[in-house]
């Protein structure tokens, strides 16, 4: 393990010496790469030699082209298609394809906690988390930074990095295949629990609503109740009195004839 980390120490120094510190305009502002111990050296313990791997896996694709969208080094690689590369190579590790995404797993951390082979996150295009790139030490990331570039190394102090910085995420780098961790699943979980939440909420209104009828129908007054057969009873009553008004209305009609009648002949001559 010591001949590896030495031999790691060398080489990356080596990829130091060449480092840029940003891929945007500003080149005045020379990255200070001071004295750049080993990335790994606070990792050594039993445990964490994979990010050894994870490191050395990145800095063997320094001068790799950007290629928007890319995620193969024989074509170019993308600043997420860069770390889910190396992270799949090395680790075995399976990360979600963009950086916004990636930045919903793992474990946040402080500026202050970056260790290598944390994630760091800038707001490069207007939104955040729309750029990552993998934590070396001593406030270095290596990115693959945009069109024209070429995977590289960068200063974290940088105005232009410092200015954008969006936060950090520690992967767990245990395991074959990244699994996402719990608060990540309730996150994308949300809209089936509203869902559910929704529908639960209309099931007891409409119980409510149910029971709210059942004791209306139940409060109301007898006659109320009974409202359709004393309607039937009043057209009963109606029909019977229209039947005698008939009546009566034909009586009178025929005695006021018979009367006619009679005042007639009385009054015909002899």
């Amino acid at each position: 393990m010591k001949l590896h980390l030495h031999l790691f120490a060398i080489i990356l120094a080596g990829f130091m010496s060449f480092a840029h510190a940003e891929p945007e305009s500003g080149a005045g502002n020379k990255p200070n790469l001071g004295i750049f111990a080993d990335p790994i050296a606070q990792f050594a313990a039993p445990g964490e030699e994979a990010v050894g791997d994870l490191l050395l896996q990145a800095m063997s694709l320094m001068g790799v082209a950007y290629r928007f969208g890319g995620s193969s080094p024989e074509t170019g690689l993308d600043c997420s298609g860069f770390i889910q590369y190396v992270f799949r190579k090395s680790l075995r590790v399976n990360l979600p394809r963009t950086s916004a995404e990636m930045a919903r797993v793992g474990r946040v951390i402080d500026r202050d906690e970056l260790a290598p082979g944390d994630l760091v996150f800038y707001n490069t295009r207007g939104f955040q988390y729309s750029h990552v790139g993998l934590y070396l030490g001593g406030n270095k990331f290596i990115h693959s930074p945009r069109t024209g570039k070429s995977v590289e190394v960068a200063n974290m102090a940088n105005s232009y990095w410092s200015q954008r910085f969006n936060g950090a995420r520690r992967v767990n780098r245990g395991g074959s295949e990244w699994k996402e961790p719990v608060t990540a699943r309730a996150a994308n979980d949300r809209p089936s629990a509203e869902k559910n939440l929704a529908e639960k909420k209309v099931a007891g209104k409409t119980a409510v609503e149910k029971k709210s009828a059942s004791k209306k129908v139940a409060d109301k007054p007898v006659a109320e109740k009974k409202g359709k057969g004393s309607t039937r009873a009043e057209r009963r009553k109606a029909a019977r009195e229209q039947e005698a008004r008939k009546q009566t209305t034909e009586r009178k009609s025929s005695s006021r004839k018979k009367s006619e009648q009679t005042t007639r002949k009385k009054k015909k001559p002899d």
